[in-house]
């Protein structure tokens, strides 16, 4: 029995939602390491019971594996897993097709991809209604519009005809829970069902989620936002290596955290943290380092105040060198519009200006559709804009042809939220960085291709190892692919990709968003000392307020293509001026 059993608050008579007792699950051969080890929880009827833990702990397989889609190389051991007193845990693929949606329902991060894209979603709402429900056509339509009023999209009739890509991403996730709920189950289990999502949808969502909680519904939140978790959960469990290291009343363990794996995670949270304070404590580069950034990060943490009071800064970043003007990037009166199918025009970006200044971080945050990607695409010289002008070093960037801007372009540097959908799959790390080192690098004259590119060339490969070192990645991931390395391996990589060209400014498009909190925090930690040592300027895009504000010397705020607030970031946040940054920063979610 796991050392740690959830123990749920007392609730309503009758059986728990869900009773789960020492739960191991394992792939490959007999005998081999479980993934999950002999963890125990129950979730009552109306509770919300959070699992947290950093990727590989073992969260996602477990919300799987009560599922029944543990795969069919898995070996699920347990002395019992019931769904309202009712075993699940022999039951057959098809026993569990007829308990899925009825008896468990199941809420993914990317809406996007779970519903189907040729067909409307009322169809896919209706679809559980049709295979679990005697209910005739006529009701079936009249129960989806029921549902998709219960979670807040109005117009039902025209929503329940859409497509998933003609939905926004929280209308999506919101016909997404409307499916997971159409036949009422007991349990619903919501894997980061707000990842994805901007500030003030996120809002949204976990408003929805907290009213079917209040109905009844007993819910199971996976998630790395410990925020989030605070918000909603009424018990946290936290897992590390499987296991269940820590688990009590949201506020206790996240407010006072007992176990270094806890403790560790709360202080890699960037939200309330002084600009410069180290995040994740300092890991090896080397193959022993710790599998997970709050095992790395837990010795340190022991004893570490998680409070932003007590929080230690670095050492204030030296002066940028005089090797340039003081403003590298600006902005003026950028304007770009798109033709919408039906010949109206979209207004993507409106009369926006801003300055970035030599070693210092402009935060760009609005919600989704604000227009901060299109910008960034502006800075990039990826897209033209209709107005307006982007001046680089001084010098005319977007307004000359890309033969004119080619000199400079080495000097813009740029980081993805997708790393893994930037690389080739099918190159190594050692080709990657080569490839990059190469475009910096001379021209042959017969050929006109890089002279660097060469398997054997002595000074690209020192300049491959170099970078690898700066961003701190062992020697031994050269010869991996992309698939072959976690997010924050990948992640490194593509910062080294965009260091090769030795650029003076980084154009940062949701650099984190898709990592967890402990591997967030090492990226944002190695972005801060490479800041420092190389006086970069950042150009850092992001909905995530807490990590805006523990990056940026200045922020912007954009809505509906414009920027309607810039000011130096302790302002902003102390006190904002316009509505929409108050409403803003009032749906941010914060730790206890």
């Amino acid at each position: 029995m796991s050392a740690h059993p959830v123990t749920p608050a007392a609730g309503p008579a009758g059986p728990p939602a869900l009773r789960v007792r020492n739960l191991s699950v394992g792939f490959g051969r007999s005998g081999a390491d479980p993934v999950v080890s002999g963890i125990s929880f129950e979730v009552a009827a109306g509770e919300c019971l959070a699992i947290v833990g950093e990727s590989g702990s073992g969260k996602s397989v477990t919300a799987r594996t009560l599922l029944g889609l543990a795969g069919a190389d898995a070996r699920v051991q347990a002395d019992e897993m019931s769904i309202a007193g009712a075993s699940v845990l022999a039951l057959s693929e098809a026993s569990w097709r007829r308990r899925r949606g009825r008896d468990v329902g199941l809420v993914l991060q990317d809406a996007l991809s779970s519903l189907d894209p040729l067909r409307p979603v009322g169809r896919e709402i209706a679809d559980s209604l049709r295979l679990h429900t005697t209910l005739a056509p006529a009701e079936r339509s009249s129960r989806v519009l029921e549902l998709l009023d219960s979670v807040g999209l109005p117009d039902g009739e025209l929503r329940s005809r859409q497509r998933s890509g003609e939905l926004s991403g929280g209308q999506r996730q919101r016909a997404l829970i409307a499916s997971a709920i159409a036949l009422d189950p007991p349990l619903l289990i919501a894997d980061e069902p707000t990842t994805a999502l901007d500030v003030t949808v996120q809002a949204q969502i976990l408003e929805l989620l907290e009213r079917i909680k209040r109905r009844g519904t007993a819910l199971i939140l996976i998630s790395h936002d410990l925020a989030v978790v605070s918000r909603i959960a009424d018990r946290v469990a936290v897992m590390s290596n499987g296991r269940i290291v820590e688990t009590g009343p949201t506020h206790e363990v996240l407010g006072r955290p007992r176990h270094a794996e806890t403790r560790a995670m709360v202080a890699a949270v960037p939200a309330g943290k002084p600009r410069g304070t180290l995040l994740a404590a300092p890991r090896a580069a080397g193959p022993a380092a710790p599998a997970t950034a709050a095992a790395a990060a837990a010795a340190a943490a022991a004893s570490a105040a998680t409070s932003a009071a007590t929080a230690t800064p670095r050492p204030a970043r030296a002066a940028a060198p005089d090797i340039g003007p003081a403003i590298v990037l600006e902005a003026t009166g950028l304007t770009k519009g798109f033709r919408m199918p039906g010949g109206t025009r979209l207004l993507a970006v409106d009369d926006v200006s801003f300055r970035l200044e030599r070693g210092t971080t402009l935060g760009i945050v609005g919600e989704s559709g604000s227009g901060k990607t299109t910008t960034a695409r502006l800075v990039l010289a990826l897209s033209a804009p209709d107005h307006g002008e982007v001046r680089v070093l001084g010098r005319p960037w977007s307004s000359v042809s890309e033969q004119d801007r080619r000199p400079l372009r080495t000097s813009v540097g740029a980081i993805y939220q997708d790393a893994l959908g930037s690389f080739d799959p099918r190159l190594s790390v050692r080709d990657i960085l080569r490839h990059a080192v190469a475009l910096d690098g001379p021209r042959r004259p017969d050929t006109g291709r890089p002279a660097l590119f060469g398997a054997h060339n002595g000074e690209a490969q020192a300049r491959v190892a170099e970078l690898l070192d700066r961003v701190r990645l062992s020697p031994a991931l050269l010869d991996r692919r992309p698939l072959e390395l976690s997010g924050g391996q990948r992640q490194r990589v593509g910062i080294a990709r965009a260091l090769a060209s030795r650029p003076q400014i980084l154009v940062c498009d949701e650099p984190v968003s898709a990592l967890d909190v402990g591997v967030q925090a090492q990226v944002l930690d190695l972005l801060d000392e490479l800041q420092r040592e190389l006086a970069l300027s950042l150009l850092f895009i992001s909905h995530d307020l807490g990590v805006v504000q523990h990056v940026s010397d200045r922020v912007a705020v954009m809505n509906e293509g414009r920027i309607v607030e810039q000011a130096d970031a302790p302002s902003f946040f102390a006190s904002p001026t316009h509505p929409y940054t108050r409403r803003l920063l009032s749906a941010v979610p914060r730790l206890p």
